[in-house]
């Protein structure tokens, strides 16, 4: 995955997820917005075709980077988790 960074100032990021549509865009809004300091998160495409999507990111009190981090740990750790389920079907 890519990511370009479009605007990035002391509460607000910006940036272009290049080949993400919905799916991982969708799941990092989604965590993000649990994060108490996160004001506001969401993506969009332009255009129907387009294969990158574009995320807007506002924080209160915490910088746009750090609540990606966090989020992304958090993503991750749910990842590992789901993936100890599966392996515990096969037994």
């Amino acid at each position: 995955m890519e990511m370009e960074i479009l605007q990035n100032e002391k509460e607000t990021l910006e940036f272009r997820l290049k080949g993400e549509r919905h799916t991982f865009p969708l799941l990092l809004k989604y965590y993000l917005l649990k994060d108490s300091d996160v004001e506001f998160a969401s993506y969009k495409l332009n255009h129907p075709h387009d294969k990158d999507s574009l995320f807007i990111l506002k924080t209160k009190g915490k910088s746009p980077k750090k609540a990606l981090l966090e989020a992304n740990k958090k993503i991750a750790e749910e990842a590992t988790e789901f993936t100890k389920c599966l392996k515990s079907l096969g037994k």
